[in-house]
């Protein structure tokens, strides 16, 4: 597997060993930072790489950093550009996946605005252990980030800390991972990853007011359904025992890609299998984003 040696800070290559921010930074002492997670698929017939829904990615990181009120912007045309320019000094010959984090470098108080810098990182990721068996859930005790907190809709890493909570109870109490509920217990996603469920044959998953990130796959996946089944998916609040009624259910999002959930609680979904829909679903999606000739080219830069 090829390795990432080449990161990019404030536009320009370099080493990878070599990035750094000052430890007084507001990005280490205030988690001033928001960021994307990005993927460019492997095209092997072309040794081309198709960078999937840049625009999306970094249209929501536009909003994080105005939310943050950080004092300046970068840019859609040139953060490409700089990330096309990374993949290409990294040489991959497997699918990337790019860390694109955007934060306060300088030093200051609370209310400190700028300047801001970014930071680039293009690697490998192994595919998911659970991807082909699913995994086992466990409703976590903490109670997801709300909107009126520390809203979800951007991607800010300070959010984590609440995501990694819930991660870190869910392992101790023997499941693969958590779903999380919204301050007024109704099911809002997983600490990172959007949930879809299934029941009696039609797509559920919590509503953009459910204190979830408005994810970018969420949306491939919704339209995708919608397009080749001609039936909407509905979007809305899911209470917590709905879950054991469910068929079906999956986590998705740009790092995860797509996870079957097997188990809730353990309680087990459907059979405790891979179900129908789940697994049309994860087909389509892995033609859209490696096929350079499938619907939406609008998605897919090729590089």
């Amino acid at each position: 597997m090829w390795k990432s040696e080449i990161i990019m800070m404030n536009g320009e290559l370099m080493p990878y060993a070599d990035a750094s921010i000052h430890p007084l930074s507001l990005a280490v002492t205030y988690a001033t930072t928001v960021f994307e997670g990005l993927r460019a698929y492997h095209v092997p017939e072309t040794n081309q790489f198709s960078l999937f829904r840049v625009e999306e990615h970094l249209k929501r990181l536009k909003v994080g950093m105005k939310v943050m009120r950080f004092e300046d912007t970068y840019e859609s045309k040139y953060l490409t550009d700089c990330l096309i320019n990374l993949i290409r000094a990294n040489k991959p010959d497997s699918d990337v996946y790019i860390r694109l984090l955007v934060y306060i470098e300088g030093q200051g108080l609370l209310s400190t605005t700028g300047p801001i810098g970014f930071t680039a990182a293009a690697m490998p990721r192994k595919k998911n252990t659970f991807a082909e068996h699913g995994m086992s859930l466990g409703v976590s005790s903490w109670r997801r980030l709300s909107d009126n907190a520390s809203t979800p809709r951007i991607k800010a890493t300070a959010n984590y800390h609440n995501a990694r909570l819930a991660v870190h109870e869910a392992k101790l109490d023997g499941y693969d991972g958590a779903l999380m509920l919204t301050p007024d217990d109704y099911v809002s996603e997983a600490p990172i990853a959007c949930f879809f469920m299934v029941r009696d044959g039609k797509l559920i998953t919590p509503s953009c007011s459910s204190n979830i990130l408005e994810s970018v796959t969420r949306d491939t996946i919704i339209t995708r359904y919608q397009e080749t089944t001609g039936h909407q998916v509905e979007q809305r609040s899911v209470d917590r025992s709905e879950l054991y009624f469910a068929d079906e259910a999956f986590l998705c999002g740009t790092g995860q890609e797509i996870i079957p959930v097997t188990s809730i609680d353990h309680f087990s979904v459907g059979d405790g299998s891979i179900g129908p829909i789940t697994e049309n679903i994860r087909q389509d999606y892995f033609n859209i984003v490696r096929n350079p000739n499938a619907d939406h080219k609008e998605w897919r830069t090729l590089v």
